[in-house]
């Protein structure tokens, strides 16, 4: 039995350097669930215009859903379609309305992050989009509207720069004035959150963009295939250092025909990583890109890669893997990683050896924090009084979040929203909820504050505290208190 301990107290109020007036515009990984408040418009597709007019007016929305029932959404019609068809197609009042409808509509998991939705809006240029239920049915209607900060900060004429770049070159740049138009607003104080959220949006905009350009110059298989991202991009907290982590996973129509696939791909993907490196966004260390033969996988490789880890949890390979447990979609086919996220989801909580190798690989590293609550260097000989606020930071919270989330079945790749989504779960209050996130925030600023200054690989989260103020030392001090809080939180959950 583990005495109990004093919850130390919350971080104090954000000062100077660290405020974020903007707090709480990011809608990042919000669950689309969450954003849509009414009931939908169900409009039968023998309907006339003119009665789907009235019922548009009637219930005072911009668009319904084509369907005659829930289970089978056919297309979605808007004011604007109807208005357009009647004034310039010249279509007469009594033709039914599913002649002008949108058929095949975009749609999302209801449960997939709000970040998603923003990013297939801005591409398609549509006013509306369909979520469905896990069955398949439908649940609402989302539009631009139902996301708040849709293109805050500048944004469109950055997202007009990417979508006219024909090039790499011409995406090199765009990803350039992406990146200083995100320095320029975090100096300004826009919060961590949503910075981290505005510059995933265009950055996935951006990377979809290459994406696209580099496979017109392949004659790729034809198979359903996506581009997924792990890592700080698959949790939305890319900061102004990044490398790249991503994969793909294709559907074989035979499993015998995967090797086959997979050297067809690699090329492509060799490429796209290249591309994706000269805009910015640096090879991977440690070799998680698209391209590596390990990370071109089948539907089927990437579910026994999965259930591998869950049923043999080796500690240092899960060193290696916990990265993976972030993906989501990028490009290409979503229902693929959707179908591969639904059927892991429930599986954690069945390893209870995995999670448990999970907390105690987490617990092998700890807050720089020593005796007497003075800061603990980690620096060494090469970055003497220095911390790594990466790694003896803000991945204490990372850790701890994503262990919660596989745990307690949360979608949330984001570490802020899991913390968020498991807290109920946990039984945990929205004080120590809000005090985590509040600490995890100020960790993120102080490393893109540091970033900002330049370095090298092994250099660029590292900070040397007697350069802060006292008041900003005694508030990182905070900070890493709470991060020992969510770790007591580990080993009472994990070490009893």
């Amino acid at each position: 039995m583990m005495p109990t301990t004093q919850q130390p107290p919350r971080p104090p109020k954000p000062l100077a350097e660290f405020r974020s007036p903007f707090a709480g515009a990011g809608v990042g990984d919000i669950p689309l669930r969450e954003l849509t408040k009414s009931e939908p418009l169900i409009i039968s597709p023998e309907t006339t215009l003119r009665d789907a007019l009235f019922e548009l007016n009637r219930d005072d929305v911009q668009a319904g859903v084509i369907a005659e029932h829930r289970e089978n959404p056919l297309g979605i019609v808007t004011l604007r379609d109807l208005i357009d068809a009647i004034t310039l197609k010249r279509a007469d009042m009594d033709e039914p309305v599913i002649s002008y409808m949108t058929a095949a509509p975009i749609s999302l998991p209801v449960d997939a992050p709000a970040h998603r939705a923003k990013v297939a809006l801005t591409r398609s240029r549509l006013s509306h989009l369909v979520l469905l239920e896990p069955d398949g049915r439908l649940f609402n209607l989302l539009s631009h509207s139902d996301l708040p900060g849709f293109r805050e900060g500048g944004a469109e004429t950055l997202i007009n720069s990417i979508e006219h770049a024909g090039n790499v070159d011409s995406m090199a740049k765009a990803a350039e004035a992406i990146r200083q138009r995100g320095r320029e607003l975090f100096v300004n104080g826009m919060a961590v959150e949503a910075l981290c959220q505005w510059m995933s949006g265009l950055n996935d905009l951006l990377s979809i963009r290459v994406i696209e350009l580099i496979a017109d110059e392949f004659d790729l298989p034809p198979v359903s295939w996506c581009w997924m991202v792990f890592g700080s991009e698959g949790r939305l907290e890319q900061t102004f250092a990044t490398d790249q982590d991503n994969g793909l996973i294709f559907m074989p129509d035979n499993e015998e025909d995967t090797p086959r696939i997979r050297a067809a791909l690699l090329p492509f993907a060799k490429a796209v990583n290249k591309a994706l490196d000269r805009c910015g966004f640096a090879l991977c260390h440690g070799d998680i890109m698209a391209g590596n033969p390990q990370l071109c996988l089948s539907v089927r490789e990437w579910r026994d890669r999965f259930q591998h880890w869950l049923s043999t949890p080796d500690p240092k390979s899960l060193l290696n893997a916990t990265i993976f447990f972030d993906f989501r979609p990028l490009y290409g086919q979503d229902e693929l990683v959707d179908e591969l996220h639904n059927w892991l989801l429930p599986k954690p909580p069945e390893h209870p050896r995995f999670l448990h190798a999970l907390a105690t690989e987490a617990l092998t590293c700890s807050p720089s924090l020593g005796l007497f609550g003075r800061f603990a260097y980690d620096g060494g000989n090469r970055y003497p009084h220095t911390i790594d606020m990466k790694r003896r930071g803000a991945r204490l919270f990372i850790d701890a979040a994503r262990i919660w989330a596989l745990k307690h079945g949360v979608w949330s790749t984001n570490t802020t929203e899991r913390l968020r989504a498991a807290a109920p779960k946990m039984n945990r209050s929205p004080a120590d909820t809000a005090s985590s996130i509040e600490a995890f925030d100020l960790i993120q600023r102080v490393r893109m504050q540091r970033q900002l200054a330049g370095g090298d690989y092994d250099e660029i989260n590292r900070v040397n505290p007697s350069e802060f103020s006292s008041t900003q030392r005694l508030m990182i001090k905070e900070a890493f208190k709470q991060a020992k809080v969510l770790q007591l939180r580990l080993r009472q959950e994990f070490e009893q």
